[in-house]
Protein backbone atom coordinates (compact mmCIF):
# COMPACT_ATOMS: atom_id res chain seq x y z
CA UNK A 1 0.00 0.00 0.00
CA UNK A 2 1.54 3.18 -0.88
CA UNK A 3 2.07 6.04 1.68
CA UNK A 4 0.28 9.62 1.01
CA UNK A 5 2.28 12.05 -0.18
CA UNK A 6 1.64 14.67 3.09
CA UNK A 7 2.53 11.61 5.08
CA UNK A 8 5.57 11.21 3.21
CA UNK A 9 6.18 15.24 3.69
CA UNK A 10 5.62 15.30 7.12
CA UNK A 11 8.46 12.89 8.09
CA UNK A 12 10.83 14.91 5.56
CA UNK A 13 9.83 17.95 7.41
CA UNK A 14 12.93 18.14 9.62
CA UNK A 15 14.81 18.21 6.07
CA UNK A 16 12.55 20.92 4.82
CA UNK A 17 13.44 23.39 8.25
CA UNK A 18 17.05 22.60 7.36
CA UNK A 19 16.48 23.44 3.72
CA UNK A 20 14.94 27.34 4.91
CA UNK A 21 17.79 27.60 7.54
CA UNK A 22 20.43 26.77 4.97
CA UNK A 23 18.79 28.95 2.15
CA UNK A 24 17.53 32.11 4.32
CA UNK A 25 19.56 32.85 7.16
CA UNK A 26 23.47 33.57 7.59
CA UNK A 27 25.11 35.21 10.41
CA UNK A 28 23.52 38.57 9.46
CA UNK A 29 20.33 37.13 8.51
CA UNK A 30 17.58 35.32 10.55
CA UNK A 31 13.77 33.95 9.90
CA UNK A 32 11.18 34.39 12.92
CA UNK A 33 9.11 30.92 13.17
CA UNK A 34 6.01 32.66 11.52
CA UNK A 35 8.34 32.72 8.47
CA UNK A 36 9.27 29.29 8.64
CA UNK A 37 5.59 28.00 9.13
CA UNK A 38 4.69 30.04 5.80
CA UNK A 39 7.62 28.63 4.21
CA UNK A 40 6.57 25.20 4.99
CA UNK A 41 3.57 25.80 4.35
CA UNK A 42 5.07 26.15 0.45
CA UNK A 43 6.01 23.12 0.47
CA UNK A 44 3.14 21.62 1.04
CA UNK A 45 4.38 20.99 5.13
CA UNK A 46 2.11 21.82 7.76
CA UNK A 47 3.48 21.85 11.07
CA UNK A 48 2.65 23.38 14.66
CA UNK A 49 5.18 25.34 16.27
CA UNK A 50 5.76 22.52 18.91
CA UNK A 51 6.21 20.35 16.15
CA UNK A 52 9.02 22.91 14.90
CA UNK A 53 10.74 23.21 18.01
CA UNK A 54 11.42 19.73 18.49
CA UNK A 55 12.71 19.62 14.83
CA UNK A 56 15.34 22.91 15.54
CA UNK A 57 16.58 21.02 18.82
CA UNK A 58 17.01 17.81 17.10
CA UNK A 59 18.85 19.36 14.07
CA UNK A 60 21.49 20.65 16.80
CA UNK A 61 21.40 17.96 18.13
CA UNK A 62 22.71 16.42 15.34
CA UNK A 63 25.90 19.43 14.68
CA UNK A 64 23.82 21.75 13.16
CA UNK A 65 25.20 25.53 14.16
CA UNK A 66 21.41 26.97 14.88
CA UNK A 67 21.03 30.27 16.85
CA UNK A 68 18.07 31.01 18.78
CA UNK A 69 17.26 34.53 19.43
CA UNK A 70 15.65 35.93 22.45
CA UNK A 71 12.28 38.28 22.81
CA UNK A 72 9.51 38.71 20.92
CA UNK A 73 9.84 38.26 17.15
CA UNK A 74 13.22 36.67 17.80
CA UNK A 75 14.47 34.45 14.50
CA UNK A 76 16.42 31.38 14.33
CA UNK A 77 19.81 31.06 11.95
CA UNK A 78 22.43 28.71 10.71
CA UNK A 79 25.95 30.68 11.62
CA UNK A 80 28.46 27.90 10.09
CA UNK A 81 28.50 25.96 6.97
CA UNK A 82 30.58 23.71 5.18
CA UNK A 83 32.08 26.71 3.19
CA UNK A 84 32.16 30.40 4.51
CA UNK A 85 31.72 33.28 1.93
CA UNK A 86 35.01 33.97 1.23
CA UNK A 87 35.75 30.13 0.29
CA UNK A 88 33.01 30.02 -1.85
CA UNK A 89 33.87 33.19 -3.53
CA UNK A 90 37.51 32.32 -3.96
CA UNK A 91 36.15 29.04 -5.68
CA UNK A 92 33.69 30.95 -7.80
CA UNK A 93 36.43 33.47 -9.39
CA UNK A 94 38.80 29.92 -9.53
CA UNK A 95 35.80 27.87 -11.73
CA UNK A 96 35.43 31.67 -13.63
CA UNK A 97 38.77 32.29 -14.70
CA UNK A 98 39.70 28.38 -15.15
CA UNK A 99 40.24 28.52 -19.76
CA UNK A 100 39.64 24.42 -19.69
CA UNK A 101 36.06 25.14 -18.40
CA UNK A 102 33.49 26.02 -20.57
CA UNK A 103 31.43 29.03 -20.34
CA UNK A 104 28.05 27.51 -19.99
CA UNK A 105 30.16 25.01 -17.15
CA UNK A 106 31.23 28.03 -15.18
CA UNK A 107 27.60 29.03 -15.16
CA UNK A 108 26.20 25.66 -13.57
CA UNK A 109 29.10 25.28 -11.43
CA UNK A 110 28.94 28.68 -10.27
CA UNK A 111 25.12 28.29 -9.35
CA UNK A 112 26.17 25.41 -7.38
CA UNK A 113 28.56 26.88 -5.44
CA UNK A 114 25.90 29.49 -5.01
CA UNK A 115 23.60 26.77 -3.62
CA UNK A 116 26.12 26.46 -0.44
CA UNK A 117 25.38 29.97 0.95
CA UNK A 118 22.28 32.09 1.90
CA UNK A 119 20.76 33.41 -0.79
CA UNK A 120 21.85 36.81 0.46
CA UNK A 121 25.52 35.79 0.67
CA UNK A 122 24.58 34.35 -2.73
CA UNK A 123 23.83 37.36 -4.50
CA UNK A 124 27.18 39.01 -3.36
CA UNK A 125 28.80 36.07 -4.83
CA UNK A 126 26.75 36.57 -8.48
CA UNK A 127 28.00 40.34 -8.23
CA UNK A 128 31.82 39.83 -7.79
CA UNK A 129 32.23 36.53 -9.95
CA UNK A 130 32.55 37.69 -13.93
CA UNK A 131 32.03 34.57 -16.61
CA UNK A 132 30.95 36.38 -19.57
CA UNK A 133 34.27 37.52 -22.67
CA UNK A 134 36.76 35.36 -20.49
CA UNK A 135 38.98 32.87 -22.46
CA UNK A 136 37.35 29.56 -22.45
CA UNK A 137 36.96 26.50 -24.20
CA UNK A 138 34.63 25.10 -26.12
CA UNK A 139 35.20 21.60 -25.89
CA UNK A 140 32.22 20.72 -23.22
CA UNK A 141 33.01 17.28 -23.91
CA UNK A 142 36.38 18.01 -21.84
CA UNK A 143 34.20 16.73 -18.58
CA UNK A 144 33.44 13.45 -20.01
CA UNK A 145 37.80 12.95 -21.48
CA UNK A 146 38.65 13.57 -17.32
CA UNK A 147 36.29 11.13 -16.02
CA UNK A 148 37.68 8.58 -18.52
CA UNK A 149 41.35 9.50 -17.66
CA UNK A 150 40.59 8.97 -14.09
CA UNK A 151 39.21 5.61 -14.59
CA UNK A 152 41.97 4.40 -16.88
CA UNK A 153 44.49 5.76 -14.31
CA UNK A 154 42.58 3.59 -11.18
CA UNK A 155 42.01 1.07 -13.48
CA UNK A 156 45.87 1.10 -14.37
CA UNK A 157 44.68 0.81 -18.64
CA UNK A 158 46.02 2.55 -21.49
CA UNK A 159 43.67 5.05 -23.00
CA UNK A 160 43.25 6.25 -27.12
CA UNK A 161 42.11 9.54 -28.36
CA UNK A 162 41.91 11.79 -31.23
CA UNK A 163 44.25 15.37 -30.60
CA UNK A 164 44.11 18.46 -32.36
CA UNK A 165 44.66 22.39 -32.95
CA UNK A 166 43.63 24.88 -35.06
CA UNK A 167 44.99 25.94 -38.06
CA UNK A 168 45.04 29.52 -39.68
CA UNK A 169 41.36 29.69 -40.05
CA UNK A 170 40.38 28.42 -36.48
CA UNK A 171 39.48 24.81 -38.40
CA UNK A 172 40.42 22.20 -36.16
CA UNK A 173 43.56 20.21 -37.33
CA UNK A 174 44.09 16.84 -35.74
CA UNK A 175 46.86 14.71 -35.55
CA UNK A 176 47.70 12.03 -37.54
CA UNK A 177 46.01 8.44 -36.47
CA UNK A 178 45.46 7.56 -32.85
CA UNK A 179 46.98 8.52 -29.96
CA UNK A 180 48.02 5.75 -27.12
CA UNK A 181 49.66 6.27 -24.35
CA UNK A 182 49.83 5.30 -20.36
CA UNK A 183 48.20 8.26 -18.51
CA UNK A 184 49.90 8.96 -15.21
CA UNK A 185 48.19 12.17 -13.95
CA UNK A 186 46.57 15.30 -14.64
CA UNK A 187 47.85 18.44 -13.88
CA UNK A 188 46.34 22.08 -14.23
CA UNK A 189 49.28 24.37 -15.55
CA UNK A 190 49.52 27.91 -17.25
CA UNK A 191 45.67 28.27 -17.11
CA UNK A 192 45.41 24.44 -18.85
CA UNK A 193 44.60 20.95 -17.71
CA UNK A 194 46.99 18.58 -18.65
CA UNK A 195 47.39 14.53 -19.10
CA UNK A 196 51.00 13.66 -18.14
CA UNK A 197 51.65 10.54 -20.19
CA UNK A 198 54.12 7.97 -21.15
CA UNK A 199 53.79 7.87 -25.05
CA UNK A 200 55.65 5.32 -26.82
CA UNK A 201 56.73 8.27 -30.09
CA UNK A 202 58.80 9.82 -27.06
CA UNK A 203 59.85 7.04 -24.83
CA UNK A 204 62.20 8.50 -22.98
CA UNK A 205 60.38 11.11 -21.58
CA UNK A 206 56.92 12.41 -20.49
CA UNK A 207 55.06 13.76 -22.39
CA UNK A 208 51.65 15.97 -21.87
CA UNK A 209 48.64 16.55 -23.85
CA UNK A 210 45.98 19.16 -23.75
CA UNK A 211 42.91 17.55 -22.07
CA UNK A 212 40.80 20.31 -23.46
CA UNK A 213 42.07 19.09 -27.20
CA UNK A 214 41.47 15.45 -26.79
CA UNK A 215 38.62 14.06 -28.38
CA UNK A 216 37.10 9.81 -28.26
CA UNK A 217 38.77 9.15 -25.14
CA UNK A 218 38.35 5.55 -24.34
CA UNK A 219 40.00 3.41 -21.93
CA UNK A 220 41.90 -0.17 -23.75
CA UNK A 221 41.94 -3.55 -22.08
CA UNK A 222 45.80 -3.19 -22.33
CA UNK A 223 47.82 -2.12 -19.22
CA UNK A 224 49.49 1.27 -18.69
CA UNK A 225 53.07 1.52 -18.35
CA UNK A 226 53.72 2.08 -14.60
CA UNK A 227 54.45 5.88 -13.50
CA UNK A 228 57.94 5.84 -12.35
CA UNK A 229 58.21 6.40 -8.41
CA UNK A 230 61.15 9.54 -9.34
CA UNK A 231 58.46 11.15 -10.90
CA UNK A 232 57.92 14.41 -9.07
CA UNK A 233 55.13 16.44 -10.32
CA UNK A 234 55.71 19.64 -8.49
CA UNK A 235 59.66 19.50 -10.00
CA UNK A 236 58.54 18.10 -12.98
CA UNK A 237 56.05 21.20 -13.64
CA UNK A 238 58.41 23.82 -12.02
CA UNK A 239 60.88 22.73 -15.26
CA UNK A 240 58.10 23.07 -18.21
CA UNK A 241 57.18 26.21 -19.72
CA UNK A 242 53.94 26.09 -21.55
CA UNK A 243 53.74 22.20 -20.80
CA UNK A 244 56.08 21.64 -23.64
CA UNK A 245 58.02 17.92 -23.40
CA UNK A 246 61.53 16.68 -23.37
CA UNK A 247 64.87 15.96 -20.86
CA UNK A 248 65.23 18.99 -18.54
CA UNK A 249 68.86 20.65 -17.80
CA UNK A 250 70.39 22.52 -15.21
CA UNK A 251 70.53 26.23 -16.18
CA UNK A 252 72.09 29.25 -14.44
CA UNK A 253 70.66 32.61 -14.73
CA UNK A 254 71.90 35.91 -13.05
CA UNK A 255 69.26 38.61 -12.12
CA UNK A 256 69.02 41.63 -10.45
CA UNK A 257 68.19 42.21 -7.18
CA UNK A 258 64.37 42.55 -7.21
CA UNK A 259 63.86 40.28 -9.59
CA UNK A 260 63.28 37.33 -6.62
CA UNK A 261 59.54 37.08 -6.77
CA UNK A 262 59.12 36.43 -10.21
CA UNK A 263 61.61 33.91 -10.08
CA UNK A 264 60.14 31.95 -7.24
CA UNK A 265 56.79 32.16 -8.91
CA UNK A 266 57.97 30.14 -12.12
CA UNK A 267 60.38 27.86 -10.34
CA UNK A 268 59.32 27.68 -6.14
CA UNK A 269 61.09 28.04 -3.26
CA UNK A 270 63.35 25.20 -3.35
CA UNK A 271 65.94 26.78 -5.57
CA UNK A 272 69.49 27.16 -5.20
CA UNK A 273 70.52 30.60 -4.86
CA UNK A 274 73.77 32.78 -4.62
CA UNK A 275 74.69 36.12 -4.25
CA UNK A 276 76.81 37.28 -7.23
CA UNK A 277 77.81 40.93 -5.97
CA UNK A 278 75.60 43.91 -4.47
CA UNK A 279 73.15 44.25 -7.30
CA UNK A 280 72.65 40.42 -9.19
CA UNK A 281 71.94 37.31 -7.73
CA UNK A 282 72.19 33.90 -9.14
CA UNK A 283 70.03 31.37 -9.53
CA UNK A 284 70.45 27.23 -10.13
CA UNK A 285 66.80 25.94 -12.03
CA UNK A 286 66.07 22.75 -13.72
CA UNK A 287 64.41 23.99 -17.21
CA UNK A 288 63.45 21.91 -20.17
CA UNK A 289 65.48 23.60 -23.32
CA UNK A 290 64.64 20.89 -25.98
CA UNK A 291 61.83 23.52 -26.69
CA UNK A 292 63.55 26.82 -25.59
CA UNK A 293 60.93 29.08 -27.26
CA UNK A 294 58.74 29.55 -24.24
CA UNK A 295 61.49 29.52 -21.69
CA UNK A 296 63.79 32.94 -23.90
CA UNK A 297 59.80 34.65 -23.68
CA UNK A 298 59.67 34.62 -20.21
CA UNK A 299 63.45 35.86 -19.83
CA UNK A 300 63.06 38.21 -22.81
CA UNK A 301 60.34 40.54 -20.14
CA UNK A 302 63.24 40.86 -18.06
CA UNK A 303 65.47 42.53 -20.50
CA UNK A 304 68.75 43.59 -19.69
CA UNK A 305 67.64 43.03 -15.93
CA UNK A 306 68.66 38.69 -16.75
CA UNK A 307 71.47 36.52 -18.49
CA UNK A 308 71.89 33.28 -18.95
CA UNK A 309 75.53 32.47 -17.33
CA UNK A 310 75.04 28.89 -18.45
CA UNK A 311 75.23 26.72 -20.35
CA UNK A 312 76.73 27.96 -22.96
CA UNK A 313 75.30 26.45 -26.42
CA UNK A 314 71.47 27.59 -24.80
CA UNK A 315 73.44 31.01 -24.09
CA UNK A 316 74.31 30.77 -27.77
CA UNK A 317 70.69 29.81 -29.08
CA UNK A 318 68.87 32.85 -27.06
CA UNK A 319 71.77 35.12 -28.94
CA UNK A 320 70.75 33.42 -31.71
CA UNK A 321 67.01 34.05 -30.95
CA UNK A 322 66.86 37.80 -30.30
CA UNK A 323 69.14 38.52 -33.46
CA UNK A 324 66.59 36.64 -35.86
CA UNK A 325 63.54 38.96 -34.19
CA UNK A 326 65.84 42.35 -34.66
CA UNK A 327 66.65 41.13 -38.27
CA UNK A 328 63.20 40.92 -38.59
CA UNK A 329 62.53 44.10 -37.58
CA UNK A 330 65.69 45.93 -39.34
CA UNK A 331 63.94 44.31 -42.85
CA UNK A 332 60.71 45.97 -42.16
Amino acid sequence: MAVPENIIKQRARIMYVYKILLEETDEEHSITMPKIIEKLNGYGVSAARKAIYDDINALKEFGADIETGRGSGAGYSLLSRDFELPELTLLADAVSSSKFITQKKSSELIRKLEGLASRHEAAGIERQIYVADRVKTPNEKIYINIDVIHRAVAEKKKIEFRYFGYDANLKKKYHDGRHICSPYALTWSDEHYYLVAHYEKYPDQYTNFRVDRMEKVSILDEPAKSMPRKLNLSKYLNSTFSMFSGKAENVVLCFENDLMNPVVDRFGYNITSYREDDEHFSVKVSVKTEQPQPFFAWLFQFGTRVRIVSPDDLRQKYTESLSKVAEMYREK
